[in-house]
């Protein structure tokens, strides 16, 4: 078993309050969860209007496998205009 998680930075630009972000933020937390199958939360910058960060957790079989899963998020993440990716920080996990 291989536990990939993934933690995607964002900076959401055109948002003035929390309202906002939520309709900018949910959509990209919920395209995941049921496009991919992986576990996913907003983790950080709860109060913050124009700051979010979204964590990704997949298991798979193989580490290719997990490592596409990732990228196929990635591009995800991208594909929102609203939205800027200003960083994204990678973690296995020890599954011992």
């Amino acid at each position: 078993m291989h536990v990939l998680a993934v933690r995607f930075d964002l900076r959401l630009p055109g948002t003035r309050s929390l309202k906002q972000k939520r309709a900018v933020v949910r959509p990209v937390v919920d395209g995941i969860r049921h496009r991919f199958g992986v576990s996913v939360a907003e983790v950080d910058h709860l109060e913050a209007w124009q700051r979010a960060a979204v964590g990704v957790a997949v298991v798979a079989a193989s580490p290719g496998r997990a490592e596409e899963v990732v990228a196929a998020v990635e591009r995800f993440v991208w594909s929102f205009p609203e939205l800027e990716v200003i960083g994204t920080q990678r973690s296995w996990l020890d599954t011992a």
